[in-house]
């Protein structure tokens, strides 16, 4: 896969503003042809601005998805998408639960979560629509953004309804891994180039321990401890990226913490020295993490006392999703320096720390600055290209 891209390829994580007309459609949680032709319409559109802006592994923007996990609840068997609000009538400590909703300004009615309230199973496919979709309007390579093992099985655990069914939250991940796994199956026959799995809920884990819990990953279920938890979730990454890479296509692995605000206070912070463990037994091809924000830690932190430098590309988060300030040129050419003193040039790939929309609901960003900020990162790596030749 490298021959084919350049040195310092770009590439986006995942999730793009959806229009206006589109948003109305994910308010209703309803399809019809002329939606399809919107989503059509708009991925066309984003096609043109990842060529026009040096992009070299496309994605398509998750138009038709609510948000960057709960769209399954739509393809699943044994699953329910339900509001926040709707969720309280199940939750244990409804005013703690309220109480951080309130101080992370997040509407309970306006976010859903896909909900275990049966047996899981495969109904359709969750995301070939979306590469199809690309392989209309583009030549180059595709990468194709799945939900992670983990996150599912965190964000759909709701006790009170899914311990009818399964008798206990490791249970439900075996059957995730089984889903997971079919949809790797169909997106390799149809020609993804690369298949990423989103995993932010694993900063929730070793970031709010003794603390309150973050919503940025609808991680509602009742918390084991991090050791526990790393444990359940390394298994399960593991298990899935191994079957990603058996198939001969590009794996990788996105982890962030958190992506719904523009205030940096309430999102989670800390190195990713705890999580090393996790990344290094994973098997990805390529780490895509954020690095743009001093939240991340320092780059070393990936590093020291670990076997990454030999094992995987690290996919540099450069570009601030949820800032309206544009990144400059020089900006990121120095953050890709500093990667260079632990990984060589063919080893580093560029990318923002996130998507750019999340929620359907909360864009972070405008049009306008999104393509500043990615024609920024597109005049750096050229300068990066024409440096290390």
């Amino acid at each position: 896969m490298q021959q084919t891209l350049p040195l310092f390829p770009i590439s986006l994580i995942g999730s793009w503003p959806r229009e206006n007309e589109i948003l109305k459609y994910l308010h209703k949680n309803e399809e019809d042809s002329r939606f399809e032709t919107l989503i059509a319409n708009q991925t066309q559109k984003i096609v043109q601005s990842q060529e026009e802006n040096g992009v070299d592994i496309l994605t398509g923007g998750e138009l038709s998805r609510d948000n960057y996990c709960s769209f399954v609840a739509r393809k699943l068997s044994g699953v329910k998408l339900m509001s926040m609000v709707e969720m309280l009538d199940f939750i244990e400590d409804k005013e703690s639960f309220e109480e951080i909703l309130t101080k992370l300004d997040v509407p309970g009615f306006s976010i859903k979560n896909a909900i275990c309230v049966d047996k899981v199973s495969y109904g359709e496919s969750l995301v070939a629509k979306e590469l199809a979709l690309l392989q209309r309007f583009t030549k180059k390579p595709l990468k194709v953004t799945l939900p992670g093992p983990y996150l599912l099985t965190r964000s759909m655990w709701l006790p009170a309804l899914s311990a009818k069914h399964y008798s206990s939250k490791e249970a439900l991940g075996d059957d995730i891994l089984k889903v997971l796994k079919k949809e790797v199956d169909i997106l390799v026959e149809n020609g993804a180039h690369m298949i990423q799995l989103d995993e932010p809920v694993l900063t929730e884990v070793v970031f709010t321990h003794g603390k309150p819990r973050s919503f940025m990953c609808a991680a509602l279920s009742e918390r084991k401890d991090p050791s526990h938890e790393l444990r359940f979730a390394t298994r399960l990454i593991q298990e899935l990226i191994d079957y990603i890479n058996q198939k001969k296509v590009c794996s990788a692995l996105h982890v962030c913490r958190g992506n719904w605000s523009s205030d940096e206070s309430t999102l989670l912070s800390g190195p990713y020295t705890p999580l090393v463990p996790v990344f290094e037994a994973s098997g990805a091809n390529v780490l895509h993490l954020e690095f743009s924000t001093p939240r991340a830690g320092e780059i070393a932190s990936l590093f020291k006392q670990s076997t990454l430098a030999d094992s995987i590309i690290l996919g540099l988060g450069v570009l601030n999703p949820r800032t309206p300030e544009i990144e400059t040129p020089e900006e990121i050419i120095a953050k890709v320096e500093e990667a260079l003193q632990y990984l060589p040039k063919e080893k580093i790939w560029l990318n923002p720390d996130c998507g750019f929309a999340t929620f359907s609901n909360r864009p972070l960003n405008t049009q306008a600055i999104i393509e500043g900020k990615l024609n920024a990162l597109y005049q750096a790596a050229l300068f990066l290209r024409n440096a290390h030749a």
